[in-house]
């Protein structure tokens, strides 16, 4: 009894650790991360391009509600963030016309509002069912709205869609005195819409965040993993689904508010298949078993319309590959690779690794490279003939119609390739080494904690 008298008062005496010190650092970072972007990125398009990324990492976020936390494939996931965005453009010339007593900083908050009742609605449908015909009833109710969106102009607009004027409307607004007068608010600089989806993300983000230490969340992830389990421990799945549906739809329409205001113009586009397959491409690029996967989804997507698009026509081809290789090779996403190397660094092996990962990415860039040269000079010769066989490539001058380059492209295409091979191989046997080794440091630790408990 002395000896265990002993322990227990050495153990109060020592230091301890403040709780959830770690989520406190991380979600203090993200913070800290939304506040300083702007100022790094200081340019309009800059500002410009964070904005979409704060909106694009919530509605990735609100999709792998659907997909990576309750196993449901959305192929209609467009139809809630574009109806909140439709319903936001309203609700913002109401607010212009004085007719609607709302702050517009609230704008998407009515945007995720109307969502959620449209998804109460097409959620009664959907949800009766899981799995591929879950995925159909989506994909056949995207097309429904979509089509909508043509035949009913008076509500989206018709081809040239809704516009609005967000300065215009916080300066009608009956709340605009005290905001202009405190805060100096107009909504005109791009830094001050910047400033608004920032706080969004990061509460849309926390709050999402926190849905998945819910019992419905938590739930959910049992729904998607064994949902005749949960059916047998007496639990309605068909209700799990419904429930996480009408959350996901409230924050997407929240997305897509923020998207009226931002670009104060919202088209048919927003509704459409293209729309939900990039939320899906980029939400599963990312990663959906981890949760800041979809927010490096996000990130991707904003880089992939806004940046890649400029620098090739055949960026939509270059993303179909990524997908399949992703897939193939790498199933988690992005997110699942960086886990995967945070568990190695944490061993203190990662440092070993570096040389092979330089050897991976100077192959991969070689093979890239010359794969790229042979797309750009077919995308030139069926696109721009009238310009000439002449095209600039990374720097490079091109004939496409000489020979010899494709011959140059073809070899440092598959010589690429070849040392690629090897030192995929050889990485590969590395890191089946390292995961053994850190699999036995596991299980040693967990006996020695054993016999230290016995």
């Amino acid at each position: 009894m002395s000896s265990l008298d002993a322990q227990t008062r050495a153990s109060s005496r020592a230091p301890r650790r403040p709780r959830h010190l770690g989520a406190v650092a991380i979600w203090g970072g993200f913070a800290l991360l939304l506040a300083v972007a702007p100022l790094v990125f200081s340019g309009g398009l800059g500002q410009t391009i964070l904005s979409q990324m704060g909106i694009a990492i919530i509605v990735c976020l609100s999709y792998n509600m659907l997909l990576g936390q309750g196993g449901m494939l959305s192929f209609g996931h467009a139809v809630y963030a574009g109806f909140g965005a439709f319903l936001g453009m309203h609700a913002l010339n109401l607010v212009a016309d004085g007719r609607l007593p709302v702050p517009v900083s609230l704008v998407p908050v009515v945007g995720g509002l109307a969502a959620m009742a449209l998804a109460m609605v097409f959620g009664h449908v959907s949800t009766k069912k899981a799995g591929t015909p879950f995925a159909m009833i989506t994909l056949g109710i995207g097309e429904l709205v979509w089509a909508s969106a043509l035949m009913f102009p008076e509500f989206f607009g018709g081809e040239g869609g809704v516009s609005g004027d967000r300065v215009a409307a916080a300066a009608a607004s009956v709340f605009a005195k005290d905001l202009s007068l405190s805060l100096g608010l107009s909504f005109g600089p791009q830094i001050q819409m910047y400033g608004l989806i920032a706080i969004y993300t990061f509460v849309c983000t926390a709050a999402m965040y926190a849905f998945t230490r819910t019992p419905l969340g938590r739930i959910s992830n049992a729904v998607r993993d064994n949902p005749e389990r949960v059916a047998f421990i007496g639990y309605d799945t068909r209700q799990v689904r419904y429930r996480v549906f009408v959350i996901s739809a409230f924050f997407s329409g929240v997305a897509g508010g923020l998207t009226a205001l931002n670009a104060e113009i919202v088209t048919a586009e927003v509704v459409g298949a293209s729309r939900s397959g990039a939320y899906l491409l980029f939400t599963f690029l990312g990663g959906t078993s981890v949760f800041f996967g979809p927010i490096l989804g996000g990130i991707l997507m904003v880089l992939a319309f806004a940046l890649l698009s400029e620098f090739t026509r055949a960026w939509l081809l270059y993303l179909g590959i990524a997908f399949v290789l992703m897939v193939m090779w790498a199933p988690g996403g992005l997110a699942s690779l960086v886990m995967a190397n945070v568990r190695v660094a944490a061993a203190g092996r990662l440092r070993s690794l570096i040389p092979d990962y330089l050897v991976l990415g100077v192959t991969l860039l070689l093979m890239l490279l010359g794969a790229a040269t042979l797309i750009e000079m077919v995308y030139h010769l069926q696109l721009n003939t009238a310009l000439g066989s002449t095209l600039h490539f990374v720097g490079i001058p091109l004939d496409a119609k000489h020979p010899g380059y494709w011959t140059g492209a073809t070899v440092v295409m598959l010589v690429g390739l070849v040392l690629f091979t090897l030192a995929q191989r050889r990485f590969a046997r590395r890191w089946t080494a390292i995961q053994e080794a850190i699999a036995d440091q596991v299980a040693a630790k967990t006996s020695s904690m054993r016999r230290n408990t016995a």
